[in-house]
């Protein structure tokens, strides 16, 4: 049995939800699973873990592309260790990659751990901007929003009020609330 996995990282790709679909099923997936969630978040991922729980032995989990599956060689193993133990295969549609065949297996590793290459480039150049532009004082970072609100969270505190009532008054997060407390 064919077994399709589509995934996006937002509710705003709806199109390219759509097209993984319909992708799957041109090529006579039985049964789909599809969610809307980032590849980062992998225990949110609810439908892969349902797709590989429902995935049998003989069966071939198929997804259109690999960044659509997994977001590390890691992550990637995982899942391949968990369907070679039940007897299933894994298609990538866009790669033309099939693990069942020794050559499939092999192609399938070298670009995944390429791609993983590629994204840990990328984050290295993002962090060097990042250094950059903070040495040059164009990069300030986010704003502190509960230190800049430390006299009315003690404020609050001392007229009895509890974390979570401050922090939803001030909208700022509870965890905030107790960090301006305690330091």
């Amino acid at each position: 049995m064919l077994i399709g996995y589509a995934r996006t990282s937002t509710i705003d790709q709806k199109a390219g939800i759509d097209a993984q679909v319909r992708d799957l099923k041109q090529v006579g997936c039985d049964k789909l699973f599809h969610e809307q969630v980032s590849s980062v978040d992998v225990v949110s991922r609810e439908q892969l873990a349902q797709a590989l729980e429902f995935v049998r032995e003989g069966d071939t989990l198929v997804v259109t592309k690999l960044d659509r599956l997994a977001r590390s060689v890691a992550h990637l193993l995982s899942i391949l260790d968990t369907l070679k133990s039940k007897g299933a295969e894994l298609r990538i549609l866009n790669m033309g990659i099939d693990t069942g065949t020794p050559t499939g297996k092999l192609m399938l590793t070298m670009l995944a751990g390429v791609a993983e290459f590629e994204r840990e480039i990328m984050l290295e150049r993002q962090r060097e901007g990042i250094a950059k532009a903070k040495a040059d004082g164009k990069y300030k970072g986010r704003a502190p929003t509960a230190r800049a609100k430390s006299d009315q969270i003690k404020k609050l505190i001392s007229e009895g009020f509890g974390a979570k009532e401050i922090a939803d008054k001030l909208g700022i997060g509870r965890a905030s609330v107790y960090r301006v407390l305690n330091g």
